[in-house]
C-alpha cells in the first residue's frame, strides 16, 4: 500500500504534535506527572495552551503518546509489508507483537511513569483504539474489498484483543490489596511475557482471519 506523502501543512502539524508529546513526557519525568501542567507542556513545545488543546484533551493523553505515537501506523505498514502468501492473522500477529515489544529508553521511561499512575495507565490503554483505522485500511487492501465491514470488524477485534492483553499485563497479581493500591494509584509491576499474552489475546481472532481470507480466494 503506498502512502502519499503529506503537505506541508500536514507535516506542520505533526511537528507541532511530536514537539508537545516530546514535551510532555520530559517534564514528566523531571517533575512526576502530577506536577506537569497543560501550560507547562505548551510552554516548553513552544505553543499557547490553545494549540496544545487542538492536539491533546489531557496532559495523560500527551505524556502516553510519547511511547504510543505511530505505533498504529507502524502495526499496519508491518501487516502490508508481509508477503501475500503469508498468513493474514499470523501477520497481523506478528507485527502487533513486534511493535509493542521492541522499545528503547524513551519507551521505557514512559512505561516507568504508566505503571506507577492510574491516569496514565488508562490513558495507555485508551490509546489501544488507534489501532483499528489504519488497520482497517490495510486489511481491506489485503482482502481486496475495501467496501466490507469485515476488515473494520476485524481491525476492532484486534484493539480490543491488544487492550485485553495490556490490561492482564498490569494487573497487579495477589489479593486483594494489590487492588486497592492499584486504584489508588500504586506501582503496578507488569506480570508475565507481553508477547506471549498478546498472542493468546489474538489467537481466538484466528479462525475469523482466515475465514475472511478464503471468501477472497478465487
Amino acid at each position: 500500500m503506498t502512502t502519499p506523502r503529506p503537505g506541508l501543512r500536514e507535516r506542520k502539524k505533526q511537528a507541532t504534535r511530536a514537539a508537545l508529546r516530546e514535551a510532555a513526557l520530559r517534564l514528566a519525568v523531571e517533575r512526576g506527572p502530577d506536577q506537569v501542567r497543560v501550560e507547562d507542556i505548551a510552554e516548553a513545545a513552544g505553543v499557547s495552551p490553545r494549540t496544545y488543546n487542538n492536539y491533546f484533551v489531557s496532559r495523560e493523553q500527551a505524556i502516553v503518546s510519547a511511547v504510543t505515537a505511530d505505533r498504529e501506523a507502524r502495526i499496519a505498514a508491518a501487516v502490508a509489508a508481509r508477503p501475500s502468501g503469508v498468513r493474514l492473522a499470523d501477520a497481523v500477529t506478528e507485527a502487533v507483537v513486534e511493535q509493542y515489544t521492541n522499545t528503547g529508553e524513551r519507551e521505557h521511561e514512559a512505561l516507568l511513569l504508566i505503571t506507577t499512575t492510574t491516569a496514565l495507565r488508562k490513558a495507555f490503554l485508551d490509546a489501544t483504539a488507534g489501532i483499528e483505522p489504519p488497520l482497517t485500511a490495510v486489511i481491506a487492501e489485503r482482502l481486496d474489498d475495501p467496501g466490507a465491514h469485515t476488515a473494520r470488524v476485524l481491525a476492532a477485534s484486534v484493539a480490543a484483543a491488544v487492550r485485553i492483553a495490556l490490561e492482564d499485563w498490569l494487573r497487579p497479581s495477589g489479593n486483594a490489596e494489590a487492588v486497592r493500591n492499584l486504584d489508588a494509584g500504586g506501582l503496578v509491576v507488569p506480570s508475565g511475557s507481553l508477547p506471549d499474552r498478546l498472542r493468546a489475546a489474538l489467537s481466538p481472532l484466528a479462525p475469523a482471519f482466515d475465514a475472511a481470507e478464503r471468501r477472497t480466494q478465487p
